[in-house]
This record gives structure tokens, sequence and C-alpha cells, in this order.
């Protein structure tokens, strides 16, 4: 019954582990082939035809073995049964014939009593024929019957061959036990597969890992991070690797990255360039005879010129930050920064809501924090929909976790590039398209990270992680 209910069980696992493969090589059709796949598919041929072949092996050995006992018990009773109707033939001077007539009629009572066909294990089964072969007497199964082996013995009377004697054994009860045995060999073979599945798992996992991991990082390197030094890995392969894409990321911090950078610095400083120097042309144009309308452009010239500085100010805090890093480190709270840089998105007259729940240490610059959280405040009273912002802070398994969320989404076309300079959507509200880039540069100078969790709608989700003090 045990055995019953673990080849079901085996037989059930066996179906939904080949449906989830199928299901995931039918993806894979659309997506491409993993290399945790490719690895798992090569592991579970080489294990399943492995696990076959040695059952089919054992089975057939088996078999092969039982035969053969099979045929030396038959080959011993043919000799004795030989050697008995000799001897009967020599004392009574009969012919083959008349022997085995007295074997068949001494054999009738034996057939008519149940006791002695009680086991048919202990039932004889024997042939007698005649030196062409004829069947003189046939008791019980015959050698042509399948599951059955035989053995002919030759039957000689006054020095020569009068006939001979077979012997039928059958094979039901080795039948019976490979067939008892086949389900240990599909358990068995279940287990190979469930180690060849885990054995894949784990080589899967060790290869893909590196790769993955340094294609985060690469991923990152295109959206403009180019601070941070590309994973470790282990392997000959994974280290080359490695080190070409350092290689490419240094090469990125070279000139290429510097006329990118400037080509970026100068489009942002064309717009409020171009107002300064229109505005300046009316006035110089007689625009000045007229107070009100030379107020007017003159306002304009300050607004451009305030974005400059704005602009300016911003590249280098980032720039500063980037090139030395956190000079002032201290142990401070992320929650008392939390509920200082929240102060003027209030007085801006946006609704800000600062939860701190216990307390919050780091190990950092408590300006540079609070700057970070004010960038993000600000992202979301400017470019966010109407309604309350949320900062959580918490600390969460040895971590800080900043969380500024407000209602609204990011558009689908800036999503893969917001964390980028000069990334903004409101120039016209006072953006410099940096506020982000700092943050995320100023949590990766106290060894943690920025992400944006969630897009919206309805809710954008901002996340800063920082090493707990």
């Amino acid at each position: 019954m045990g055995q019953m209910i673990a080849v079901a069980a085996g037989s059930i696992g066996l179906i939904v582990f080949v449906s989830f493969i199928a299901a995931r090589l039918v993806r894979s059709r659309r997506t491409g082939m993993s290399i945790r796949m490719q690895v798992f598919l090569a592991l579970a041929l080489i294990v399943g035809a492995f696990a076959f072949g040695l059952g089919l092996m054992v089975l057939d050995r088996v078999k092969a073995r039982a035969d053969l006992v099979g045929e030396e018990a038959a080959l011993g009773e043919a000799r004795v049964i030989a050697a008995l109707v000799t001897a009967e033939m020599e004392s009574s001077d009969a012919t083959l014939a008349e022997v085995a007539k007295r074997l068949d009629r001494a054999a009738a009572p034996r057939e008519a009593s149940p006791s002695v066909l009680e086991s048919a294990d202990q039932e004889l089964h024997l042939a007698i024929l005649d030196e062409e072969g004829q069947v003189l007497l046939q008791q019980g199964r015959s050698a042509d019957d399948p599951g059955t082996v035989s053995a002919t013995v030759s039957i000689l009377a006054r020095g020569r061959r009068v006939g001979s004697a077979r012997v039928v054994k059958p094979t039901l009860l080795i039948q019976q036990t490979l067939a008892d045995f086949a389900p240990t060999v599909l358990i068995i073979s279940l287990l190979l597969g469930a180690v060849a599945a885990g054995a894949a798992a784990l080589i899967g996992r060790t290869i893909a890992q590196p790769i993955e991991a340094l294609t985060h990082f690469a991923e990152r390197v295109s959206q403009g991070d180019r601070r941070a030094p590309p994973p470790l890995g282990h392997g000959r392969e994974v280290s080359r690797l490695r080190k070409a894409i350092d290689s490419m990321r240094r090469e990125l911090q070279g000139r290429p990255f510097v006329e990118t950078f400037a080509a970026d610095l100068s489009h942002e400083l064309k717009n409020p360039v171009a107002a300064i120097r229109a505005s300046a042309e009316v006035l110089h144009d007689g625009a000045l005879a007229e107070p009100d309308e030379a107020m007017r452009f003159v306002s304009r010239i300050l607004e451009a010129s305030g974005r400059i500085e704005a602009l300016l100010g911003d590249l280098l805090s980032l720039a500063r930050l980037e090139a030395r890093g956190v000079e002032d480190a201290a142990t401070v709270d992320l929650g008392e920064r939390a509920s200082a840089a929240v102060v003027a998105a209030r007085e801006a007259g946006a609704e800000v809501v600062v939860r701190a729940e216990g307390a919050a240490p780091v190990r950092g610059d408590g300006a540079w924090l609070a700057r970070a959280i004010e960038n993000l405040v600000d992202n979301a009273r400017l470019h966010g929909a109407e309604g309350p912002i949320e900062v959580t802070v918490r600390r969460e398994a040895g971590e800080v976790i900043c969380t500024v969320q407000n209602q609204g989404e990011i558009q689908r076309g800036v999503r893969p590039r917001i964390f980028r300079r000069f990334v903004t959507t409101r120039a016209d509200r006072g953006g410099t398209g940096l506020g982000l880039a700092i943050v995320r540069a100023i949590a990766e100078a106290h060894g943690g990270q920025a992400e944006c969790i969630d897009e919206g709608p309805p809710h954008v989700t901002f996340v800063v992680r920082l090493p707990a003090a």
C-alpha cells in the first residue's frame, strides 16, 4: 500500500513538473531560453537517460538471471525424469511409448486431487517425446506457452537414444517480481531527477547570478550612474566580463562623458540665455523709455538669470558630492532630518505628512541627507497631483528606509531616465532636472541606493535605503 502511494505521489509530481517545464519552454519561445533553463535541460536529459538506461539494464539483468535459474532447475528435473524413464525401460523391457502411458495413468489420480494441485509452483510440467520428436506424453504447460522456460534431456536405453524428456518451468513468479521491482526503479529515477533539478538550479544560479548583476550594473551605467564599481564575481570568465564593463565605465567617465555633459548643459542654458538676450535687445531698442515695459523685460532677465544660478548651483553640488563624497560624517537621525527638510515645502503651501517609526540612526552628513529628502518632496510637489505628500522613515533589517509618496504618475517616456541629469518635465516651474540625480548621488555616497518603486497611478513612490548606524 505504501509503495502504491509513493508511486502515485511520484507520478503526480512528475506530471506537475513536466507541465511546469513545458510552460517555461513555451514562454522561452517569446523571451528566449535562459541559461538556467539550458543547464537544467542538459542535466535533465543526461540524468534522465542515465536513470532510464540503468533501470532497463537492471530489469534485463534480473530477468536474465531469473530465466537462467529456471532453466537450470528445469534441466535438473529433466535429467532425473530421463534417468527414471531409462531405468523403467531397462527393468521391464518396455518401450518408450509404454512407459509414457504408464506415467500418464499414474498422473490421473494426481490431477483429480485438489491437494496436489493446490500450488501451481509445485506442479510438474513435463513432456515425453520419441526419437522423431513426436509427443508421447504431455502434462501441464507446453514449451510454446508464453511466460515459460524449458530444458530437454535425451533418454538413452540399451546404448541408443530413444527419445527425450522435456520439463517446462513457468516464469510468472519472475514476471511478478519484475513488476514489483519496476515501481522501485521508477522512484529511484524520480529521485535522480529531483537531484538533477536541484543541481541544475544551483549551477544555473551560480552562472546566471553574476551575469544578471553585471547586466543590472550596465543598465545603471547607461542611465548615467557611472560612479559605482561593477559587482564582484567569481570565475575567470565572469572576472574578464567584469573588467571589460569596468573599462567601459571608466571610458564613459572620460571624454565621451564630458562631451555628453557639455551638450546637455548647453541645451539647458540655451533657453534662459536666449531669454536674457532677447530682453536685453528689446531694452536696447527703446523699451527703457517706457518704465512698465522695461520693468517687464527686467523681470524676465532676473527670472532667467535665477534659473541659470539654480542650475549652476545644483551642478556644483552634484560635482562636489561625486568628487569628494561625504566629508563630515556623523551619526544622525534620519527622522529628524526628514522633519526639518519638509519645512520649506509646507511654507510653499504643500500638505506634507511625516511619519517616523522609531529611531532611525544613520552615519552620514546631515545637511546632504536633508537635501535628498527635500529634493524628493519638491519633486512630489512640482510634478505630483493635488493631495498630501507622505514621508515615512523606518528601520528594517539593518537598513533605514525613507519613503516619499504622492498622488500622480510618472510619464511613460520619462520613467527609464528618471534619475538622469537634466531630465525634467516642469522647466517652466523652475525645474533643473538635477534634483533626482542629486538624490541618487547622496544615497550612493552614504553607501545606499535610491529608486522609484511605484511609478503610478495612483501613487508615485520613491525610496532611499541607507545602512543603519
